[in-house]
């Protein structure tokens, strides 16, 4: 398990039913592509986020494969269009087989 992935979301607390909400989603992650080499020239294993989603009220809003050129520190910025209150759940998925997940209320006046 990657022991410095640490999920950060910014979600609006409230949103008016039907209005579209800009959603920012960070992970802290490595991201290391298996590629490069350590101090000794050995090669440092494979460790990144390979598939982030995001659901709002366990409805699909976005689903990312990510490939390992990926930077570190994984970034998304999105639009979701809100049309009840409930919970936005987001879910990051390590090779290692380790998941990393935030929820994130919303309130619809």
């Amino acid at each position: 398990m990657a022991d410095d992935a640490k999920p950060r979301v910014k979600v609006p607390k409230s949103a008016k039913a039907g209005e579209t909400v800009t959603i920012k989603a960070l992970i802290s992650h490595k991201m290391e592509s298996g590629q490069r080499k350590d101090a000794e020239g050995k090669l440092i294993p494979r460790s990144i986020i390979n598939r982030f989603t995001c659901d709002l009220n366990e409805v699909n809003v976005v689903d990312v494969a990510i490939d390992p050129a990926v930077s570190t520190n994984p970034y998304f910025e999105f639009d979701a269009k809100v049309d009840a209150a409930g919970e936005f759940k987001f879910t990051w998925y390590d090779d290692d087989g380790s998941v990393y997940e935030d929820v994130k209320p919303i309130e619809v006046s």
